[in-house]
């Protein structure tokens, strides 16, 4: 499901222009309503602002009651050029779109390049970096920062991860869990090499950092499987030559078979949609063998309400960073190693995304939805 479709006509463009432009200015206006509560009735306010009229090219106010020059200070500002408050908006709202969409060769805006298109729109005359970058700072805007993300595609996605978040909860279809039932989260971390650096590693000095040579030869690759017992903060792995049914039913097999698991009333598995754990024949192929066993599948593309991932990105901080091993043996050696060091002060991850958020992250990708329509 993408977040918005590109605009294709000018209506469109200003409709969405016109979108964010409203938000910023309901928050620029509650900010200075606040700001008027806290002026004293013997203390002049700190800026002479003009009433929100658009700006000519040169940065003056159309009003004329008053002008309002960019390249003028207001004495009562201390000096700071006196730009009105629609300048400041219509800023924000260029520095919270897309270059694409404006036509601009751009994959992300910088101050500069925010400086150049304000320039070029005549929306100033002139202007500085460093204002630019204070008027982004005090709404934390920064069109120079990105995030990867995976927005929801599956049409089950709460249903399938709300019982998940109950159960890192300690509740079950409204219960609490017993003491004898137990949540575990499970993945495999694929493709682990082993690269044989071509100079050994210097450690590091003074003044200097640890030196990690650049080539290397492959050594192979295996992988990780891992269950991380989300309440008992534990952790059960094995490296597998191969990733498959047969490598997932080994881990279930390790975990299973030793206590507190053997006994217990309850074992709930989740995992991801991987094909070695994957739909019903799976959930049946575990129960046959095990009874006790529940296999929970989170939605599709949602391996981020996997608590296991935590841990795994834990051992790529702390193990396969930089990556420099001998050989396979001495990497899985590494592994298990940290795992057992890792169960000596392991405690339950402090999870806080519950139903509630999930609630309002599906009603904000609504909303976003209902727009892209608009």
């Amino acid at each position: 499901m993408r977040l918005f479709s590109p605009i294709t006509n000018k209506k469109h463009s200003r409709l969405w222009l016109d979108n964010i432009r409203h938000r910023i200015e309901m928050l620029c206006a509650l900010r200075l309503f606040s700001t008027l509560l806290k002026v004293s009735p013997m203390t002049s306010l700190p800026r002479a602002w003009t009433s929100p009229v658009r700006s000519s090219a040169n940065g003056e106010s159309v009003s004329l009651s008053s002008d309002c020059r960019d390249s003028k200070s207001s004495p009562e500002a201390g000096g700071l050029p006196a730009f009105p408050p629609s300048v400041i908006v219509e800023v924000k709202a260029l520095a919270c779109e897309l270059p694409s969409r404006l036509g601009l060769p751009l994959s992300r805006f910088s101050v500069s390049d925010i400086r150049t298109e304000v320039l070029a729109q005549g929306i100033v005359a002139q202007i500085s970096g460093s204002t630019l970058w204070r008027w982004l700072s005090s709404d934390a805007i920064r069109p120079w920062r990105h995030r990867s993300w995976i927005f929801p595609r599956d049409p089950e996605f709460v249903k399938k991860a709300a019982p998940v978040l109950d159960l890192y909860e300690g509740l079950w279809r409204g219960r609490p869990l017993s003491a004898n039932e137990f949540v575990l989260s499970a993945d495999e971390k694929t493709s682990i090499q082993a690269r044989i650096r071509k100079h050994r590693t210097l450690p590091p000095s003074e003044c200097r950092p640890a030196y990690v040579e650049h080539e290397y030869q492959r050594g192979g690759a295996l992988n990780y499987l891992a269950a991380w017992d989300v309440h008992r903060a534990r952790i059960i792995g094995r490296c597998e030559p191969k990733t498959g049914i047969a490598s997932f039913d080994r881990l279930v097999e390790q975990v299973m078979s030793q206590q507190p698991y053997r006994s217990a009333d309850r074992v709930f598995w989740v995992v991801d949609n991987c094909s070695s754990h994957r739909g019903q024949k799976a959930s049946d192929r575990l129960r046959a063998n095990w009874p006790n066993t529940v296999l929970i599948h989170l939605p599709v593309h949602a391996s981020w309400l996997n608590q296991i991932e935590i841990y795994f990105s834990i051992l790529q901080r702390k193990v396969l960073t930089p990556n420099t091993f001998t050989s396979l043996a001495e990497l899985e050696e590494h592994i298990l190693a940290f795992q057992a060091r890792y169960n000596q002060i392991a405690s339950p991850f402090r999870w806080t995304f519950t139903r509630k958020n999930l609630a309002d992250l599906m009603n904000k990708l609504g909303s976003s939805t209902r727009l892209k329509a608009a």
